[in-house]
């Protein structure tokens, strides 16, 4: 992905990160459990977080574009969809009537592992910068 794809998708990610954390803490926190509304916090975090760190990386490739930095951009954004977006579902399943989607909850560790391996990525490409 190129670097102004990456900075306008991660800035898009952020507003919506901040849109589903104004929503979980004014429209959802009465209408379903402390331990669901925990659950949809974890998500916005870990998609804030991760928005953020695809918007550096976006930065970042205006001055250097490896493969590693690609491939971890496209991770992160795999990890949002995949943790946060399972999370999301999950923690307002009964509300959206999805009771009988029990795939959801193995989809959220391969978002996690996604996360985890974009990270590697960030800091094996870190290894080889040419720092003065």
């Amino acid at each position: 992905m190129n670097p102004r794809n990456t900075i306008t998708i991660a800035a898009l990610l952020l507003t919506l990160g901040v849109a589903l954390g104004a929503m979980g803490a004014h429209a959802l926190a009465p209408k379903i459990t402390e331990a669901q509304l925990a659950t949809f916090h974890t998500a916005v975090l870990y998609h804030f977080f991760h928005a953020l760190g695809m918007l550096i990386l976006g930065v970042l490739g205006i001055h250097r574009s490896t493969r590693s930095l690609r491939i971890a951009i496209w991770l992160m954004l795999a990890g949002i969809l995949c943790f946060s977006g399972s999370l999301y579902l999950l923690s307002c399943r009964e509300l959206l009537g999805l009771t009988s989607w029990r795939w959801l909850g193995p989809i959220t560790p391969i978002g996690g592992v996604c996360f985890m391996a974009a990270w590697v990525l960030v800091a094996f490409d870190a290894r080889k910068m040419p720092f003065v």
